[in-house]
């Protein structure tokens, strides 16, 4: 007797098996932060970064490919065949020209030399600031979270912020956070349901990802939902874009996160 054939799909990794809307949410969130990276722009991602640093590899061997890519692990625009499995890892050495240290990628962002940054959160509010360090009280808190690290330095000195949640819910994106972690240079914000820009009256709907809407983003966000002006649906990713994600992260692991 033979086994039952084993799912179909792209990838063969540890999320080769995970649900259809998984699977589009982390495809969707990825290739709309790779649209954002500007060619020519010094970028950067943090640490435990998959989706950032799948972003990034996807702009640069696509639209942008004289962007600069420094990754938290050490190297500057390396050309890994594939994506790490881990953001900090020592395959983004491969075909670097350099090793950085964590020193030189703060020295870099401090003398302004960092165009971009991809962050992910846990909060963001109404007004843009972020939250990463605790849920509820900071000194009796429901929850206490990994820290930001250097979040509070890097959005005051890096040009532009863009933040990341892989889940849209009322807790994620609240009028106010529970601990500003970080503010400041805020560009973006990116979820599986929208994109939100960074104004002086606070965020603004930008764009609606495929299959939401404007009542499903305002019903699943804790702030009043303002659209800008030129608020408009958000282009699925393209065939060319799909095909160079499975080039780059053939085993999924981007999904990881959204599971």
């Amino acid at each position: 007797m033979t086994s039952p054939p084993e799912p179909s799909g792209v990838g063969t990794g540890p999320a080769a098996a995970v649900a259809d809307d998984v699977r589009a949410a982390a495809d969707q969130v990825v290739v709309t932060l790779a649209r954002l990276v500007r060619d020519g722009e010094v970028t950067c991602h943090g640490v435990n970064s998959i989706v950032p640093a799948l972003a990034l590899m996807l702009a640069r061997q696509g639209h942008a490919p004289s962007a600069r890519q420094i990754s938290i692990g050490g190297g500057l625009d390396g050309m890994p065949p594939s994506l790490p499995r881990s953001s900090s890892g020592s395959g983004w050495l491969s075909g670097s020209p350099v090793v950085l240290s964590n020193v030189d990628v703060y020295q870099l962002a401090l003398r302004g030399r960092v165009d971009l940054m991809l962050l992910g959160c846990v909060q963001v509010d109404a007004h843009g600031r972020v939250n990463s360090t605790v849920i509820g009280s900071f000194d009796r808190p429901e929850v206490r979270l990994p820290g930001g690290g250097g979040a509070a330095v890097l959005f005051q000195v890096v040009r532009r912020i863009v933040v990341y949640r892989t889940r849209h819910e009322p807790r994620a994106l609240p009028i106010a956070v529970d601990f500003v972690t970080a503010t400041g240079n805020l560009d973006r914000v990116v979820t599986p349901l929208a994109v939100f820009r960074a104004t002086p009256g606070g965020l603004k709907l930008e764009g609606f990802q495929p299959g939401a809407s404007l009542d499903a983003v305002r019903t699943r966000t804790g702030f009043a939902v303002v659209p800008t002006e030129d608020c408009a649906p958000v282009p699925p990713p393209t065939v060319a874009e799909r095909q160079l994600l499975e080039r780059l992260d053939p085993d999924r692991l981007r999904d990881l996160d959204f599971l």
